[in-house]
């Protein structure tokens, strides 16, 4: 069994993660807009190949974590994946913000689903097997916890670094776009510069997990592959209620998350009426917002064990994402253009962010400890399996985040290429006061789904002790039977 982990491999575990931070923060909070507003297709549109997209990717998940699970090479499970992906993904996530020029219609919509669909596998073959290393790297209860602090704290920022990059250089107001937010060159150059950044988070990651290969666990025993054999494991690994209770709340958490980040953008524009300069001085705040959740997550799940410590943190958090739109419908919040409008925002926004990334580091940290139990049920691991489909969840963010929130604006009739201060207030009304209770009302399931969860401190030490004495008896029996 592995215990403490050290700190450089903490930190390299974690790097990996700014690749995806990178590409979910390019879908949830770019794709609707750019395709959208800026060449033309409708939001309605996007949204639905966003969903054809994810629909082709749920398949692949499962595939994926299977195979890292039961791959045999000389770099172990993960690790001949984590470096096949990392050109392709930067690639392809390059050329799905630089569509042919000219190119429009069903053409461009077809463009648009195809390279959406390249980049979510690309990110596949890399994010399942890179993040199911935190279940062999560490046994420990506590420092898996401390593991996936890392992992969201430099997915976070990785993510919201490119984020304030574009927001406050590449998305430049132009003699021909006054509007920073809709210049188009500036999101093919965004593209470009995100590319290049998940490539090296990728290769840096790799490298420097690479040593800990020797000790990390063994796949189960090689044969060839056969689909019914694999639906026939994959079902016996994911038929646990503790597995299920996790599944369904990452439904329903990664749903609302996926509507707030699609309509970050809408709101800070339109609703808030934040240039691109002070939209980079709101995702400011999500910066030590990501840092409050890495230094307190570790404490809470120490103190009262991760699935009270979600509970707690989620409920927090719900409470206050609705609260700075309800007080402007009522007329309490600070008027827009006034100085005192982005501070009250940006407060608003560390504490709830800080929220959502804690109980987000600790459900992840959760379906690490189903790894055991299961092993236990299966004889085999399956941490790609788990994470696969933890990652599936996860994809909902910007699959049907983005379909409903472009469902959304498509109800409450949002005017395609609409300018700052142009859009009806009533719109704008309608907007919020759809918004608010949706959103309430996903987050809320997603809590309550958690209370089934049944794996604590103890019960996992219990099911670490079985396993060991189960390795202990399948070590003596080969010499008690010579005797």
């Amino acid at each position: 069994m592995r215990g403490k982990v050290d700190l450089g491999t903490k930190i390299f575990y974690g790097l990996g993660s700014v690749a995806y931070g990178v590409k979910d923060n390019g879908f949830s909070y770019f794709l609707l807009i750019y395709y959208g507003q800026v060449l033309g297709v409708p939001e309605s549109r996007v949204g639905l190949g966003i969903l054809v997209a994810l629909a082709c990717d749920a398949i692949l998940d499962p595939l994926v974590g299977h195979l890292s699970d039961h791959l045999h090479s000389r770099w172990g499970r993960r690790h001949p994946f984590m470096y096949a992906a990392a050109l392709p993904v930067g690639v392809s996530f390059w050329l799905l913000f630089a569509p042919p020029r000219g190119l429009g219609g069903d053409a461009l919509f077809a463009y648009f689903v195809g390279m959406a669909v390249v980049v979510r596998v690309c990110i596949t073959f890399y994010e399942i097997p890179s993040t199911a290393l935190v279940a062999e790297l560490s046994d420990d209860y506590d420092e898996r916890t401390s593991m996936m602090s890392f992992r969201f704290l430099f997915g976070w920022w990785g993510g919201l670094g490119m984020a304030l990059l574009a927001y406050g250089i590449l998305l430049r107001p132009t003699a021909e776009q006054p509007i920073g937010v809709l210049n188009a060159e500036g999101y093919r150059i965004y593209g470009v510069v995100a590319a290049v950044l998940m490539v090296a988070a990728i290769l840096v990651s790799a490298l420097g997990t690479h040593r800990h290969i020797p000790r990390l666990k063994a796949p189960p025993p090689a044969a060839p592959f056969a689909l019914r054999r694999m639906l026939r494991e994959l079902g016996e690994s994911l038929a646990s209620r503790n597995f299920l209770a996790l599944f369904v709340s990452g439904l329903f958490g990664a749903a609302a998350a996926g509507i707030s980040a699609a309509l970050h953008v809408y709101f800070s524009t339109f609703f808030w009426g934040l240039s691109a300069a002070q939209i980079s001085l709101l995702v400011l705040s999500y910066f030590p917002a990501a840092l409050l959740a890495f230094a307190l997550t570790p404490r809470l799940s120490a103190r009262v064990g991760k699935k009270r410590a979600a509970i707690a943190t989620g409920t927090a958090g719900l409470s206050l994402v609705p609260v700075p739109i309800v007080l402007r419908l009522m007329d309490v919040m600070p008027a827009n253009g006034t100085p005192l409008l982005l501070p009250v925002l940006a407060l608003f926004t560390m504490i709830e962010i800080a929220l959502v990334i804690s109980s987000s580091i600790l459900v992840s940290a959760m379906v690490a400890d189903i790894v055991e139990e299961s092993e236990l049920r299966t004889k085999r691991r399956s941490e790609g399996t788990f994470f696969a489909v933890r990652m599936f969840v996860q994809k909902i963010v910007s699959g049907f985040g983005v379909l409903g929130s472009g469902l959304l604006l498509t109800a409450v009739g949002f005017p395609s290429g609409a300018k700052p201060g142009e859009v009806p207030p009533e719109t704008l009304w309608w907007l919020g006061a759809s918004f608010t209770p949706i959103v309430a009302v996903l987050y809320a399931c997603s809590i309550a789904c958690l209370f089934p969860y049944r794996i604590d401190r103890d019960r996992h030490q219990s099911n670490l002790a079985r396993l060991l004495e189960a390795a202990e008896a399948d070590h003596e029996t080969p010499a008690a039977v010579a005797r």
